[in-house]
């Protein structure tokens, strides 16, 4: 999935945002904590847009695109993932929001990895995509 170099990177720099992942019960947990929940802005009738919120750690954020961006265009499966996100025929994505839906199924990914020991699966990872 990974090169050494992104693979380390990225694992030093999530655990030292993160911290102990076995004191979160649940992955939104962590996509709370980076601030890449969403939230709508509405009042009353008026029914706005949907954004995030940026409401938690900048760096963890950052470190997230800063890995989302080679895997979309170096890695098959995010690459295809990014392009079904994009051009699905039902609701589809700009290419930001496509991205932020990546950096969640990263923090799912590295939750799974790391606190429940399950191997990356790229097979289980395209069950998305119909």
């Amino acid at each position: 999935m990974f090169s050494n170099y992104w693979r380390r990177d990225t694992i030093a720099g999530f655990i030292a945002e993160v911290g102990d992942i076995h004191q979160y019960r649940h992955p939104k947990q962590i996509v709370k904590l980076a601030g890449l929940n969403l939230k709508e802005n509405t009042s009353g009738k008026h029914k706005g847009q949907t954004q995030i919120t940026k409401r938690g750690r900048k760096r963890l954020r950052a470190l997230l695109f800063r890995v989302i961006m080679p895997l979309v265009a170096k890695n098959g499966a995010f690459r295809a993932l990014h392009e079904y996100y994009t051009k699905r025929p039902d609701h589809p994505l700009k290419k930001m929001q496509s991205l932020i839906a990546l950096c969640n199924k990263l923090i799912r990914i590295l939750f799974g990895i790391m606190k429940k020991g399950h191997e990356f699966s790229e097979e289980k990872m395209m069950q998305d995509i119909p």
